[in-house]
């Protein structure tokens, strides 16, 4: 029997998990303003800035502070790793949910007299 697949810790904390799983809605290069992700995830402002910091510094989001006009707007996308790291993440958490059967012969039945 292999060991269960390992699990990232920067993705599995609730919070960042959540996180994740809204950015891969998204399509390839594209972004979600701040306040509408944390309006998605009703988080508080400081704590989805702490989540998306470790995910930022693992490399799996990327955070663009830019202006609309004279606003500024800050836009939150997942890179390329980040996409590929949650369908890692995904894979795993369903080889732990649906491990593939074991390659046992079948147990020898019993005649019936």
């Amino acid at each position: 029997m292999s060991a269960p697949p390992e699990l990232d810790p920067v993705i599995h904390a609730q919070a960042r998990l959540r996180v994740m799983a809204t950015l891969a809605t998204l399509a390839d290069c594209d972004r979600i303003t701040f306040p509408r992700l944390q309006d998605i995830l009703q988080m508080t402002a400081g704590n989805l800035s702490v989540h998306l910091r470790k995910l930022e510094d693992a490399g799996y989001v990327e955070i663009v502070k830019t202006h609309h006009g004279r606003t500024p707007a800050t836009l939150v996308g997942l890179t390329t790793r980040g996409r590929l790291a949650f369908e890692e993440y995904t894979s795993a958490v369903r080889a732990l949910l649906d491990p593939v059967p074991t390659t046992e012969p079948p147990a020898p039945t019993r005649e019936q007299p």
